[in-house]
């Protein structure tokens, strides 16, 4: 499974449940659930001025980052799959300036962004035929 990199990556975010029947989709979703959770944990060390706990929570978060952007296929995924690969290094690099600074405003703002993409991550299985193989449509 092309996910396996990225499932890897997830580990560490303490979300195992249903992981193993999970569909590719459904594991992108649980990587994005984790980086939305992870990026709050960060803010939290951030107003609470915890340096370590606030560092390694960003590296989390990047290591999330990082598995998603592994999960992609450059050469089927065409135009897509590049704009994310794309996207996914801009945040990585953001979140390494919102480590250096403590800046909570470039952090909601990759926040709001990560959510808008899960949300059309969460999409993508209505826009597939039901019988796609390895999709679940939710309804």
């Amino acid at each position: 499974m092309r996910y396996q990199g990225a499932l890897g990556s997830y580990g560490s975010v303490q979300v195992t449940t249903g992981v193993a029947t999970a569909s590719n989709v459904e594991l992108i979703m649980m990587l994005f659930d984790g980086l939305i959770e992870t990026l709050s944990v960060v803010r939290g060390h951030i107003e609470h001025k915890a340096i370590m706990p606030k560092t390694q929570a960003i590296n989390k978060a990047s290591k999330i980052v990082l598995g998603l952007q592994s999960a992609l296929d450059l050469e089927k995924g065409g135009d897509l799959a590049r704009n994310l690969f794309d996207l996914y290094t801009y945040v990585v690099r953001k979140l390494v300036e919102v480590n250096a600074n403590n800046d909570v405003a470039l952090l909601e703002d990759l926040r709001s962004m990560i959510l808008e993409i899960r949300q059309a991550w969460q999409d993508v299985p209505a826009l597939l035929p039901a019988t796609q193989p390895g999709l679940t449509r939710h309804n």
